[in-house]
């Protein structure tokens, strides 16, 4: 009896069973976690994915009282400890915060909401566990501010623009200069006129050799909000990437990098007041796609974003209310946008 066609015909089978395979391999999607973490419900918290743990800090619960000061934190998104419920910094509400030197590094912020005694500042802290903090420099060498970007680029920190008021601000508070440190306590100045019109409640990104500054604008006295992209290999010099990307003008959002690609997620426009519950991604920040999902987190902004174990991950927020979910998507080894 002649084998081969016995062979070819199993050959015929495994080729379909794998093209079967690859057509009905699930799409990338979003997961809830959690619907209630432990935590209060908030917005404006910094966030850390720090030796294997995420983390949360601080962050905003209203505007007639001062921020929290707790610390939390989590190995799988859902289950969450309690780390301290009273760190020593104040400034808690839209700070600036970024893992660096293998420290959590907390900066800049806002304290007091709108109550008498108000401030933003210009602190810098530092912590191992989180529990712990080391002020770091009561006044860095920037102005007192909120909602910089933060990014580490040539094994320094970098702050970039912000707002040194809040509910009360004008015009001239916001900035658009540049200051780099490598020990969060001696800062310099790199520019002090990046060319980037001055902005608050954007997000910067480093990606493939560049530093990107990305939408952002003012929220009071009069409300601006731009969906421009810059870029820079040095963070003196700046090249605009594109004057409007395809992702709406937008402020409070939150952006990233995972899988080689920048992401803008969530966040909040104006007139009409609107949140977003849109993910985009851009390799060079001028063209830009959507990730489209089945399943959804609502819209929010001023949420914490995440890149843990290979997943996208979303946590808290103002949707509105307030919220405390933890949300994640894993794209798979051979997703192609």
């Amino acid at each position: 009896m002649n084998a081969h066609p016995s062979a070819r015909s199993l050959c015929l089978l495994l080729i379909a069973t794998a093209t079967l395979t690859a057509q009905e391999r699930p799409a990338p999607d979003w997961v809830r976690e959690t619907e209630k973490a432990p935590w209060q419900a908030r917005d404006s918290q910094a966030e850390y994915v720090f030796r294997d743990q995420l983390w949360i800090a601080g962050g905003w619960f209203q505007s007639f009282a001062p921020p929290p000061r707790d610390v939390w934190s989590s190995s799988d998104g859902r289950h969450w400890k309690l780390v301290t419920t009273n760190a020593p910094w104040l400034h808690s509400d839209l700070p600036m915060n970024i893992v660096f030197q293998d420290k959590m590094w907390m900066m800049g912020g806002w304290y007091n909401g709108r109550l008498p005694g108000h401030s933003a500042s210009h602190q810098v802290w530092s912590s191992t566990d989180g529990a712990s903090w080391q002020q770091v420099t009561a006044a860095a060498g920037w102005s007192p501010r909120i909602t910089a970007g933060l990014v580490e680029f040539r094994g320094r920190m970098w702050i970039l623009g912000g707002t040194e008021d809040y509910y009360f601000g004008n015009d001239k508070s916001l900035k658009n200069d540049v200051w780099s440190s490598a020990d969060g306590k001696d800062w310099k100045l790199e520019t002090a006129d990046a060319g980037w019109s001055a902005r608050a409640y954007h997000q910067a990104v480093a990606l493939n050799g560049k530093i990107f500054v990305l939408g952002g604008g003012n929220y009071v006295p009069a409300y601006h909000a731009t969906n421009d992209v810059w870029s820079s290999s040095d963070g003196v010099t700046w090249t605009s990437e594109t004057a409007a990307a395809a992702w709406s003008p937008r402020l409070w959002f939150s952006a990233t990098v995972y899988r080689d690609r920048m992401w803008v997620l969530g966040g909040w426009s104006n007139h009409p007041s609107k949140n977003w519950a849109d993910v985009w991604h851009s390799k060079d920040g001028k063209n830009w796609e959507r990730l489209v999902t089945k399943t959804m987190w609502k819209e929010r902004h001023e949420h914490s974003v995440f890149v843990f174990q290979d997943k996208l991950w979303v946590a808290g927020g103002m949707s509105p209310p307030l919220n405390s979910e933890v949300w994640s998507l894993h794209l798979p080894t051979d997703w192609k946008p």
